[in-house]
């Protein structure tokens, strides 16, 4: 394999499972990340910085804004998150494929500056789903219900732009999809050209 990595970006609404998905691909696949993204808002219970997310203050997220520190960032629900390219650019270098947990503007910046980047949407099976499940997590209130439900319609409609489309309409077969994803790009012919010992054992490549 080609020592260094490529960027995967999985888009999702709240509720779809992202996390679940993106929990069990870590756990199949040798040398996959999780880019650790920074943000304004306060540490939650059991959020660990730098595990979780690099927690900075809001002056100090906006200092990192002015010096272009950040691939892509956003401001949601009061505070800031965003994807350093400090951090994308010294885990790719050790080999190690990163997955982002990013939203579809995060996504066409990352595309952006990252061409070979892979950009997978994971989408609910339909919308009655969602809003099903998020009320079974019975973390939020009715009225964050129906925002997260305006915003999960919002963004679905940018899904036909990203390379891949997986229906999260049952764990097991959403996981191994994207990890099949991951895999056929680690074998693009662009990378597998990369890797010294390929081209070691097959001298001719080098002609």
């Amino acid at each position: 394999m080609s020592d260094s990595g490529q960027l995967i970006v999985i888009s999702a609404p709240s509720g779809t499972g992202k996390s679940t998905v993106i929990n069990a691909i870590k756990g199949r696949i040798d040398k996959v990340g999780y880019s650790v993204s920074h943000t304004s808002r306060a540490p939650r219970q059991g959020e660990v910085n730098g595990i979780d997310y690099f927690f900075v203050s809001e002056p100090e997220f906006e200092r990192m804004i002015s010096e272009d520190a950040f691939v892509e960032w956003a401001k949601v629900y009061n505070a800031y998150y965003g994807t350093s390219f400090s951090a994308l650019r010294q885990n790719m270098a050790e080999g190690f494929d990163i997955i982002l947990d990013i939203d579809f503007q995060g996504a066409a910046a990352i595309r952006k500056h990252f061409t070979n980047s892979i950009l997978i949407f994971l989408v609910p099976p339909n919308l009655e789903t969602l809003k099903a499940r998020l009320i079974h997590r019975g973390k939020d209130s009715e009225s964050v219900i129906m925002s997260r439900m305006a915003l999960a319609e919002d963004n679905l409609r940018h899904c036909s732009w990203y390379d891949y489309i997986v229906v999260n309409d049952n764990l097991e077969k959403a996981v191994a999809e994207v990890c099949s994803i991951i895999i056929a790009g680690r074998r693009r012919a662009a990378r597998m050209l990369l890797d010294e010992s390929l081209k070691s054992n097959l001298k001719f490549l080098n002609t």
